[in-house]
């Protein structure tokens, strides 16, 4: 667990918030932003992997002067522990949001989801279904898609994979380059971005996360994806809002094809030359188009 005290000071000028701590039921501290007025309605941002609470900071910046803005760190990435030994699952990451937003006592919750948060965070509203408002999705999916790009199957392999990805930090890494496309990051965003992600251990998580994709139905995590694709029905005239990296070497258009098929009423914004870290590659866009689609006075 990484204190507010531990954060150095190139990474609070990029991420000036102060995080604050939850004990998940499986007894891993995680750490999480509670920004804005406190209310019983609040945005909740679920990044995925490699990511942490850092992709939304300038999401954050700018909806906390008029709602609440909930952004945890899955367990074992961004600041929270990274336990060697925890149910890195689905389920579990499901499980966490669960217990976070009880112990807040949120009544009504506006999702905005990237990357693994789009099944985490649509997992959680399928049992939810009646405090779920708005949905904001970027590059995301919350459904079983017969496609992996190569270098993440490799990434997956057993032996290879944690070895490419633990050690040779071969997933975290790289995706500060692959994941933009319209610019290239600075070289402390990247910092920010691999900031928790500096040894075997603290990249656990990310080697768990590329392990749960589920590619057949022995997989642990295939039962839990096909219930919250089942759950997906129930947000088919939800307000939603979608804004697609169109250069997102893993969700590619495909998956924007299929968010439009489960959302035919969703406001659909694609970004061609935006690539996977759309929110960040197109800051100057997708930030205020959120910030507008969330306006709920």
């Amino acid at each position: 667990m990484v204190t507010p005290a531990q954060i150095p000071g190139w990474l609070t000028a990029l991420y000036p918030f102060t995080p604050r701590t939850f004990r998940t039921e499986a007894g891993a501290q995680m750490s999480y932003l509670d920004e804005g007025p406190r209310s019983d309605e609040a945005v909740l941002m679920l990044h995925g992997n490699p990511t942490w609470s850092f992709y939304y900071r300038g999401l954050v910046r700018a909806l906390a002067p008029e709602i609440r803005c909930i952004v945890p760190d899955h367990i074992g990435m961004g600041l929270s522990d990274k336990p060697e030994n925890y149910p890195y699952t689905l389920a579990r990451r499901i499980a966490d949001i669960e217990g976070l937003v009880a112990q807040l006592g949120l009544k009504r919750i506006h999702l905005v989801v990237h990357d693994w948060g789009g099944a985490i965070g649509f997992g959680f509203a399928a049992r939810h279904a009646g405090q779920i408002g708005r949905l904001v999705i970027l590059n995301t999916a919350a459904f079983a898609l017969n496609r992996i790009p190569a270098r993440i199957a490799l990434c997956k392999a057993p032996v290879v994979g944690p070895w490419l990805v633990r050690g040779l930090n071969g997933f975290a890494g790289p995706a500060t380059r692959m994941a933009m496309s319209r610019r290239a990051l600075t070289s402390d965003e990247a910092r920010g971005y691999l900031f928790p992600y500096d040894s075997w251990a603290n990249r656990v998580a990310v080697s768990a996360f590329v392990q749960d994709i589920p590619r057949r139905p022995t997989h642990p995590s295939w039962a839990t994806l096909a219930a919250v694709e089942q759950g997906l029905e129930q947000f088919r005239r939800r307000p939603a809002l979608i804004l697609w990296g169109g250069r997102d070497f893993c969700f590619n258009d495909q998956f924007l094809e299929r968010w439009q098929g489960i959302l035919p009423a969703a406001t659909i914004r694609r970004i061609a030359d935006a690539g996977h870290y759309v929110l960040e590659d197109a800051r100057e866009e997708v930030v205020p188009t959120i910030t507008e689609f969330l306006q709920l006075g």
